[in-house]
């Protein structure tokens, strides 16, 4: 499957996916919140929260379905009184996939304005492929995206919003969760400025055994194929996932025993 992660701004989306799909990819990855703005103020996300169904989706989804791409986006999401940091993936033909709600939330900034998701595995089957969705400061916590990949997700889309001076997230962090857990990751970053926050680009697509694609620190469309037989491969040689003994780890989630 080839996949294009879109480093830019979301104004420039529809000749993103146009140029994506002209040359072939299937899928395009944009940022956390691309469609709003992230450090925005509480009330700016607020005001700009929709339902997961809402105008967003419905304008988004036309856009995937003229030019046969699917597109995984960032944006708030209202649901009753409560917002969060959101992704939706769409098909192809603009169908509603998955939507997943941010688990781990960043300091102030998160927590000033959303509510944490509770449900730490979302996947969906894309074109043949098992996708999982994560979001940012999410895939910094091993202990999820391993549970990704013992729930099947060979390919781990993760929009996110990293500012510098933390660019060793993409740099180091990203490959080693790509190879420790066996399964691809797709880090799609912005490259801007917002307020006194600088993202520092350098979206990632890691394999378990080398990064596949990296780009630099301005707006970019990156391109990386993704291959179920590499993981099958990489699996057999370095196999973490089948020597795993989960009895002796209870404590990472029960606490030591008495």
């Amino acid at each position: 499957m080839i996949i294009a992660v879109h480093q830019g701004p979301h104004a420039r989306l529809p000749q993103a996916l146009a140029a994506a799909a002209e040359k072939g990819a299937e899928l395009v990855v944009t940022a956390e919140m691309g469609t709003t703005g992230y450090h925005i103020g509480a009330a700016a996300v607020a005001q700009r929260a929709e339902a997961a169904d809402g105008p967003m989706a419905v304008e988004l989804g036309a856009l995937a379905a003229e030019h046969g791409v699917g597109l995984l986006y960032g944006y708030p999401e209202r649901d009753g009184d409560a917002v969060y940091n959101s992704v939706q993936l769409l098909s192809p033909q603009g169908e509603r996939l998955a939507n997943y709600r941010k688990t781990h939330l960043f300091g102030d900034l998160d927590r000033g304005q959303f509510s944490a998701g509770d449900t730490p595995v979302v996947q969906a089957e894309f074109n043949g492929v098992r996708v999982g969705l994560l979001i940012c400061y999410d895939v910094e916590f091993p202990e999820l995206v391993r549970a990704h990949a013992l729930a099947g997700t060979q390919v781990l889309l993760v929009p996110t919003a990293l500012m510098r001076p933390y660019e060793r997230i993409a740099d180091l962090v990203v490959p080693v969760r790509a190879h420790e857990s066996q399964l691809y990751v797709v880090y799609a970053n912005r490259c801007d400025v917002e307020g006194e926050l600088t993202y520092c680009g350098r979206s990632t697509v890691a394999s378990p055994d080398e990064v596949v694609a990296k780009a630099g620190d301005g707006p970019q469309l990156l391109f990386a194929e993704v291959d179920p037989a590499v993981l099958a491969r990489t699996r057999a040689e370095t196999p973490y996932l089948a020597d795993r003994r989960p009895s002796l780890y209870r404590s990472l989630t029960e606490g030591p025993r008495a």
